[in-house]
């Protein structure tokens, strides 16, 4: 139950239920469980009017209480030791460890994302590079998924390994967006992050924009879930301008 909430995020007991393949009963009374444990918390479902007739859907997410019990990175000794190259080689030693730790990540996401391009043959530019990556990133632990929206596409982690460490060190989040940009090949935005108290660490990656119409720049189209258009991996792209949206729980 705790994994399908960290995989999809905030949840109802029916949604849960046709996921599991049981009845909302028996979801609701081990729902019920982790709730009085303080593992999961419950809210009213978004957009649901206050006095409208029928009983108000209830949503559950995750507590922290409930995100400690996955794998952690050693919280207490990565503080310590980060708090001690701080002081003494202040904030770009930081940002060397985090760039040297996110080293192999990288390398093993790269060799994922580049071998299922070389299985596509031909057509290995068109593959789209986030929706393997967050195969790839999934694979790390990292509960990833892609998708497409009107301005690109969307790279979620529903899980930070560092995310206590991130949220004292904001140079491991720069270094991980630094990371993502580099394998899917443009410029990425971050939108949320886990560290900072968001549900779900939230990466834009910009659509093409190819040509201009007056003062518009016209979209070669988002990036999209399964497949990109062919020839566009490598080519210049630019940032739309993008308000920072918090993403729910």
């Amino acid at each position: 139950m705790s994994g399908l909430l960290l995989e999809h995020g905030a949840q109802t007991a029916t949604e849960l239920a046709a996921l599991l393949g049981v009845s909302p009963a028996a979801v609701r009374r081990h729902l019920d469980a982790l709730v009085a444990a303080g593992r999961v918390a419950e809210r009213q479902a978004q957009g649901a009017v206050a006095g409208s007739r029928g009983r108000p859907a209830r949503r559950f997410t995750l507590t922290d209480a409930g995100r400690s019990a996955f794998p952690h990175a050693y919280d207490d000794l990565a503080l310590t030791a980060l708090r001690f190259v701080a002081t003494h080689g202040g904030p770009d030693a930081v940002r060397s460890v985090a760039e040297q730790q996110l080293a192999g990540l990288e390398q093993r996401c790269s060799t994922a994302v580049e071998g299922a391009q070389a299985a596509a043959g031909s057509h290995g530019e068109a593959v789209d590079r986030a929706h393997v990556l967050a195969l790839a990133l999934t694979a790390e632990g990292y509960a990833a998924t892609a998708s497409a929206i009107s301005s690109g596409g969307q790279l979620c982690q529903h899980h930070c390994p560092v995310a206590h460490v991130a949220a004292e060190f904001p140079q491991l989040c720069e270094a991980e967006t630094a990371v993502i940009g580099r394998l899917v090949g443009t410029h990425v935005q971050r939108l949320a992050t886990i560290a900072h108290g968001d549900g779900i660490c939230t990466t834009h990656i910009p659509g093409r924009l190819t040509s201009r119409t007056g003062n518009k720049a016209v979209s070669a189209g988002p990036v999209p879930a399964g497949r990109a258009r062919p020839g566009t991996a490598g080519a210049s792209t630019a940032t739309p301008s993008i308000d920072r949206e918090r993403t729910p729980a």
